[in-house]
This record gives structure tokens, C-alpha cells and sequence, in this order.
């Protein structure tokens, strides 16, 4: 297969794929993909709600109407761009837990997503015809599930790519090299991703590794590597677009790290503050994905600030909407914990279950979170 990115770009001399630059101008014209004006809109309406929605969850959870929630800040333009090349209804796509722009991109509704962040396990659950995986809480088991699956479409001679995404912390794991190296062995169309944002939890990559970048780590299992700037949607784009074909087309596995910076913090019970530099926090902030892609639309005349806000008048809305939906639905039996692992419970589930049953009978405030 003719390539445009993979193998043209050297991790090993650091080399990064980057069409615009902060400022939303085109630096690298030759390496402008063809994507339609139809497609940027979407996409960026798509990341903007995910930073909506980012916001509005934080603000619930601190009121105590989410349990936990891990935002996607910052990192919209590559969750958008590698999901949006995929074909949700043959493709398959497995997720870490911080991929909320992903999610939506798939198709997952944001009560679906809303619903998961408050413990009732149908969040999880993708509408019919979407291979959307629920969340991996595990660091690295996204990695061994996506090449599994990929076995699955090479050995039953179907052309369905499985896609997955992990953060920094996650090369840190051993499973992911496992998966990896499994993975080119069987040359199984699986494109491998590291969202590195830069910390894993309040540890920074440079005290994970010394290797020049995240995307060599791809190298020493034979898998075509390639390191793109995450906060440029159409690199991003391009990358994703041409992996995915690169798979799909009988290659084996893609490597892919995108370079990006997490705005937020680690989870809702996370304050970054204590452990990132105030410095290197406000120097990212002139690379936000959102602000690159706004300006390159406007520029494009496909965008204005009339534009803006009404998308954000809308959004807001749709997001309360949604919640209030939410509020209204998310009680759950307990039975929803144990009853989607395996076909049938075991007998060792179903003691399990049982004694949960007793415990939140006794202790009912429990189940929502409260103490006892």
C-alpha cells in the first residue's frame, strides 16, 4: 500500500506529522489531508460538545450528582479525528476511560456516558450496530481485547480494524507490549494508540521512560510507528485515516502516538495543581485543539463567533437535557454488577451477589455512595 505518513516519518529522530500550527495556520500544505468542509464542521462541533459536556460533568460530580469522572480535555482533536475514520458499524473501537470525544464520535449517547459516570452498569452499553467496547478501567487490557478482536476479523476473512487507545501510563504496562508483539506476529488489522498528555496521574512521562519519544516503543516489534501532534485535528486526521486503511488492507498493525497535553485533571478527586507546574500548564494552553481548529474554520470562512454561540447555546441545552434524563433514570439493580461477565453467573457470582444484596438491604444509603 502507497503511504503518505507511515514509515515517512522517523520516530527515531523524533520527527512529528503537523499540518497547522498553533495559531490554526497551514505550515505544511503537502501534508494536507482531503477531508470535506462538511467533515470539519462536524468535527469540531463534536470536540466543542465534548468540552461542554467535560464542564458540566465536573460541575455535577463536585454537587455530588456523579460518582467519579475522567474528562477528555485537551485532548479532543485526536479522539475525534481516529474515530471518525473508523466504520462503527464493521470497525471495532476499545477505549481507556479518558475518551468521552471518542465515545460520542462513535455514536454513544451522552446520557449513555452520563449514566455510566453515575455506576449503572447500561451506560456502558452501546447502541445496536456500534462496536463501541465499554470503558477499561484496567490500565493496558484495551490493548490485549483490540488485538483479540482483530485475530477474530483476520481468521473469519472479514475486513472489520479494531482500534484502541491508551494514555502515557499505559506503555508503562507490560500488556501492552504483549498485545503488541502478538499482534505484528499474527499481522492482525489492529491500529495502537498512545493519547501521551503528558502525566499518569501526577507522574510526567519523562520519569516513565527514557526512550526519545512513546511512538520508538512500537519499533521493537516490527510495527510501522509514527508520532503525530495530537492538537492538530487534521494531522491527527490524516494519520488515523491512513492507519486504518493501512490495516485494513491485510499490512498488520499501526503504531500511532499523539502528542497532547491533558487540561484537566487526572480524574474528579485529582488537584493537579499540587504536582503540575503552573508553567508548563499555561504554556499548553496556547496549544488547545479547540482554539487551533475554531480559528482554521474561521479562517476557511466556514466559522464565526455568531456561529459559536449558538453551537454553544444548543449544546448546553442538549447537555442539561440529557442530564436531567439521567437523574431521572439511573437506579439500578444490584443484579447489573454481576450479570454481564460471563453468559451465565457462576455459582461463585451468585454468592457474591447475594451477599451484596444483604449488605445494601442494610446499608441502603451505601449504593449511592453515602457512609455507614
Amino acid at each position: 500500500m502507497k503511504t503518505k505518513y507511515i514509515g515517512k516519518f522517523d520516530p527515531l529522530k523524533d520527527e512529528v506529522v503537523r499540518v497547522i500550527d498553533k495559531d490554526g495556520k497551514v505550515i505544511n500544505p503537502t501534508l494536507m489531508p482531503k477531508i470535506s468542509d462538511e467533515e470539519l464542521i462536524k468535527a469540531y462541533s463534536i470536540m466543542n460538545l465534548s468540552r461542554r459536556q467535560d464542564d458540566y460533568q465536573n460541575k455535577m460530580q463536585r454537587q455530588g450528582r456523579l460518582l467519579s469522572f475522567l474528562s477528555s480535555t485537551g485532548q479532543e482533536a485526536c479522539e475525534v479525528a481516529y474515530t471518525m475514520v473508523l466504520d462503527p458499524k464493521k470497525d471495532f473501537f476499545v477505549s481507556g476511560y479518558r475518551n468521552n470525544a471518542a465515545w460520542l464520535t462513535m455514536g454513544q449517547p451522552i446520557r449513555n456516558i452520563m449514566l455510566y459516570w453515575t455506576g449503572n452498569e447500561m451506560g456502558a452499553k452501546a447502541p445496536d450496530g456500534v462496536n463501541s467496547l465499554p470503558p477499561n478501567i484496567i490500565i493496558g487490557s484495551q490493548f490485549s481485547q483490540a488485538t483479540g478482536l482483530a485475530f477474530a476479523e483476520k481468521y473469519q476473512k472479514r475486513d472489520g480494524v479494531a482500534l484502541t487507545t491508551t494514555g502515557d501510563g499505559g506503555m508503562s504496562e507490560g500488556e501492552t507490549y504483549e498485545s503488541m508483539n502478538f499482534a505484528k506476529i499474527h499481522e492482525v488489522p489492529v491500529v495502537f494508540i498512545t493519547e501521551n498528555n503528558k502525566w499518569a496521574i501526577s507522574t510526567p512521562t519523562y520519569e516513565q521512560t527514557k526512550s526519545i519519544n512513546l511512538a520508538v516503543k512500537g519499533i521493537a516489534t516490527g510495527i510501522p510507528s509514527i508520532k503525530v501532534d495530537g492538537n492538530d485535528f487534521l494531522a491527527s486526521w490524516a494519520v488515523a485515516k491512513e492507519a486504518v486503511e493501512f490495516a485494513r488492507s491485510g499490512n498488520g498493525p499501526v503504531f500511532i502516538e499523539y502528542d497532547t497535553y491533558r487540561l484537566g485533571a487526572h480524574s474528579s478527586s485529582d488537584s493537579p495543581d499540587v504536582y503540575r507546574p503552573k508553567p508548563e500548564f499555561e504554556n499548553a494552553k496556547l496549544y488547545d485543539p479547540l482554539i487551533r481548529m475554531k480559528q482554521y474554520l474561521i479562517d476557511k470562512k466556514l466559522w464565526s463567533e455568531e456561529k459559536q454561540v449558538k453551537l454553544d447555546e444548543e449544546q448546553s441545552a442538549h447537555i442539561a437535557a440529557e442530564f436531567a434524563w439521567v437523574e431521572e433514570n439511573k437506579n439500578y439493580g444490584i443484579e447489573d454488577i454481576f450479570n454481564y461477565q460471563y453468559s451465565e453467573l457462576t455459582e461463585d457470582l451468585k454468592e457474591q451477589m447475594n451477599e451484596a444484596k444483604e449488605f445494601f438491604a442494610k446499608y441502603p444509603e451505601s449504593k449511592d455512595g453515602g457512609h455507614h
